[in-house]
């Protein structure tokens, strides 16, 4: 069983290094459709008018609401447990709590237990620290982008540097590296104090270079 799981761990480990590399790239948007132009802490409100749900978006049954941010509301969402302690054990709780503001594509649980075996584990390990990072900042955008800002054929500029792709097709809008089949997002516009969440149901990952 290990042999046969050995050459996706080493692709795995190949896209997960390449993603690190990238941490210390400027956090910017690629090209100035990608920015809304409401985008500061003001916004929240906006935003919640904007979607016309000033009670907030549920998740598990529980209400995401805007005077929480966004480490908070997913904190109380069981089906994104994993991401929260990927968050905390890569030391990006401080960050994603700050004052941002930012748009997070969050992988459920199920997502995550979507990888090869054995790479959830090894990220996780604390000599993963660099990589977990990479890995989770790949899924985070600089600015606040509801449902309704993401456009087809967008490139957006992750906050590890690498660009994550847009798709919108029948409705729905999906996430992808360009190559790898991409998320669908399942629980869109979770507004919170410093920025949007969405909630995906995929991990992904950069290509290696």
């Amino acid at each position: 069983m290990k042999k046969h799981f050995a050459p996706l761990l080493a692709a795995l480990a190949t896209s997960l290094l390449m993603a690190s590399c990238g941490n210390d790239k400027p956090a910017t948007t690629e090209t100035a459709s990608t920015v809304n132009p409401a985008d500061s802490i003001a916004a929240q409100a906006g935003d919640s008018a904007r979607m016309a749900k000033p009670g907030g978006v549920m998740v598990d049954g529980v209400a995401m609401t805007a005077d929480k941010n966004i480490v908070e509301n997913a904190s109380a969402a069981k089906s994104v447990s994993t991401l929260v302690s990927a968050v905390k054990q890569a030391g990006l709780v401080e960050t994603l709590s700050g004052p941002g503001p930012f748009t997070v594509f969050a992988p459920t649980n199920a997502a995550f237990d979507k990888l090869p075996k054995g790479a959830l584990a090894g990220l996780m390990d604390e000599a993963s620290k660099a990589n977990l990072k990479g890995v989770l900042t790949y899924h985070v955008i600089p600015g606040r982008l509801v449902a309704a800002d993401l456009k087809d054929g967008q490139e957006l500029t992750t906050v590890n540097g690498e660009k994550l792709h847009i798709s919108v097709k029948d409705g729905k809008v999906m996430v992808s590296n360009g190559k790898d089949a991409p998320a669908t997002v399942q629980i869109a516009d979770v507004i919170s104090s410093n920025g949007i969440t969405h909630v995906i149901d995929g991990v992904v990952l950069p290509l290696a270079k």
